[in-house]
């Protein structure tokens, strides 16, 4: 047995140094998520092929509105499917949707950052997560649950640039009920543009407001997006099975712009669908199809993802109900049906209807997080930040999530099986019973061995004491601050920030305000 010919050099400056250094090396920022594990199927072939038979069905049969947009009704028409204009019904040959969306839209595709090296792949065995979306309230422990503001909004692009954990700068991260409904939308992509350059989602509260995204988005990309897909944007049904014509008025801008649509059912069982896991999974894959197959009739080749939102809700208050065993069995089961229609998959997220950061808060998230990494979810909208059913975003929320998205990095990346991963060379260098902490092998490793949490007390209980015994949400309170207080603008051109405000003002001259 020989002993190593040198030690690794011990740096100096003392603790805090050595801790910055090993903290550096947990925060290198990946562009996103690539699953070393297989997903989990619940459900067998068989099972599957009858909840994709009752779709199809509910297309046929049943059929799905299209409602206040007659182009609609006309693309469908057109493509051979049963079209009732009275009653703004479409009823779908069996399969004729499905063989719409396998003949042209893409199975994975990548969506463009300003910066490139923050390009995130959606599909195949990549998994992007994207911060809290559309929340009007805000809270932290200082000031409580408040109505958000643009400076919230903006706080919320900075954190989720800053975090390492987030690989999407999102969309209405919140709320900002301080600006004119009808033109916040510009201030939300200018922010998502001006303190980010990780991927971000554009404006659907009307179809106006899409196009206003679209070319934010191009000024912002230095003028042309040579029809890159730099944005994703959230489409979803009005369920039970029917689209209005704000989300298809927005699908339609995207669609034909090459932007991706996130088609997403909103489903909370027993009362926007039956209350079965079967039942709701039949309904939501019918108005997936309907929604997918649109786009590619709007434009053939047009990015889409297909989404679900879907939970329970009380029998005994009707009060929506978060992290339950339902819904993390429908995630798998969409996630696994999404692979066989093959497109990318959204779903999950870090949901809770707790109003606080508290232990409730967590295992909800967690109940919800561990099912969307295992079943194989390619983008997870509300990964960080959510509470009270999604009507608040928490600060400490989303610091607390963004250390269990790391985490959750770490297990669905798989097992290293490299010469380092078996380590083999620690046990030829070290005697029986000596413990490993001196094996080279240990220090050459032991600063990226293991995840180490940003706000977890591993400490004594002394210690922590000393510390001034500050719970999970005190410590997530304070990194937040930090953040904020650190944080620095990625760059942007001059002339292009000028071209933005400009457009920006424009839009916002052209329109009278409006509360509604």
């Amino acid at each position: 047995m020989t002993e190593p010919s040198a030690r690794p050099s011990r740096r100096r400056g003392g603790r805090s140094v050595r801790r910055a250094a090993r903290s550096a090396a947990t925060d290198e920022t990946r562009p996103f998520i690539t699953r070393g594990m297989a997903p989990v199927e619940m459900l067998d072939e068989e099972g599957l092929a009858t909840i994709e038979s009752n779709a199809e069905t509910i297309l046929s049969e049943v059929g799905v509105a299209f409602q206040s947009f007659p182009s609609a009704l006309d693309l469908w028409r057109d493509a051979g499917a049963d079209v009732d204009v009275e009653h703004e019904l479409v009823r779908f040959p069996r399969g004729m949707c499905r063989r719409i969306i396998q003949e042209s839209a893409p199975s994975s595709f990548i969506q463009h950052a300003r910066n490139s090296k923050r390009n995130v792949l959606i599909g195949d065995n990549a998994t992007v997560f994207a911060p809290n979306y559309g929340s009007p309230f805000v809270t932290d422990i200082d000031v409580g649950r408040r109505y958000a503001t643009i400076e919230d909004f903006q706080n919320i692009v900075k954190l989720a640039y800053t975090l390492p954990q987030l690989h999407h700068s999102g969309g209405t991260v919140c709320e900002p009920v301080d600006v004119p409904i009808n033109k916040r939308h510009l201030d939300m992509v200018y922010s998502h543009l001006k303190f980010s350059d990780k991927p971000f989602m554009g404006s659907v509260t009307a179809a106006g407001h899409a196009a206003d995204s679209i070319e934010l988005a191009r000024i912002g990309f230095g003028g042309d997006l040579m029809d890159r897909t730099v944005m994703v944007s959230l489409i979803n049904a009005s369920s039970p099975l029917r689209w209005d014509a704000t989300m298809l008025g927005a699908a339609t801008k995207y669609a034909q712009a090459n932007q991706g649509c996130v088609i997403s059912p909103f489903i909370l069982a027993g009362a926007m669908s039956p209350v079965t896991v079967a039942g709701l999974a039949a309904q939501a894959l019918a108005e997936a199809l309907s929604g997918m197959a649109y786009c590619q009739l709007v434009r053939p080749g047009a990015p889409v993802v297909f989404g679900t939102f879907a939970s329970s809700m009380s029998m005994a208050t009707g009060a929506p109900t978060f992290g339950t065993p339902e819904a993390g069995q429908a995630i798998h089961v969409m996630a696994s049906l999404s692979r066989r229609l093959g497109v990318p998959f959204r779903s999950g997220g870090s949901l809770t209807a707790s109003k606080i950061a508290d232990a409730q808060a967590a295992y909800e998230s967690a109940s919800t997080l561990l099912p969307t990494m295992l079943a194989g979810v390619n983008f997870v909208l509300h990964a960080a930040g959510w509470l009270e059913g999604g009507l608040t975003f928490g600060y400490e929320k989303m610091i607390l999530d963004a250390d269990q998205l790391g985490m959750m990095e770490v297990y669905c990346g798989g097992i290293d099986l490299s010469e380092n991963g078996q380590a083999m060379e620690a046990f030829l260098t070290n005697p029986q019973g000596d413990h490993f902490l001196g094996n080279a092998h240990t220090l050459k490793n032991f600063e990226t061995a293991f995840y180490r949490s940003k706000t977890a007390d591993n400490n004594s209980f002394e210690q922590w004491s000393e510390e001034g015994s500050l719970t999970a949400a005190q410590r997530a309170n304070a990194r937040w601050k930090n953040l904020l207080a650190e944080y620095e603008p990625p760059p942007l051109a001059d002339a292009i920030d000028s071209e933005l405000v400009e457009f920006v003002g424009r839009r916002k001259a052209e329109m009278p305000d409006a509360t509604h």
